[in-house]
């Protein structure tokens, strides 16, 4: 099995993001540095035909902030 992420394995790159990087807070990290976090991933590989675009580096920022808990939620405002 291959254990090489790509930049379309979002959630896997959260996951790895929010272990290797405990300290950052993904809700206040621009996307020239996920990015930079993302590609020194040491099991992340960029695959041809699959570059980076910033729709999924917000895919990927919305999943780390899931992960930590900290999503605002929207169902919060409903019915008030």
């Amino acid at each position: 099995m291959d254990d090489t992420l790509h930049w379309l394995d979002v959630e896997e790159i959260a996951e790895e993001l929010d272990e290797a990087h405990p300290d950052i807070d993904p809700l206040r990290l621009g996307f020239p540095k996920l990015r930079s976090l993302v590609e020194e991933l040491p099991n992340f590989a960029e695959r041809e035909g699959h570059p980076c675009n910033e729709r999924i580096l917000e895919t990927i920022q919305a999943n780390w902030i899931e992960l930590r808990g900290d999503a605002p939620s929207s169902d919060d405002d409903e019915g008030d």
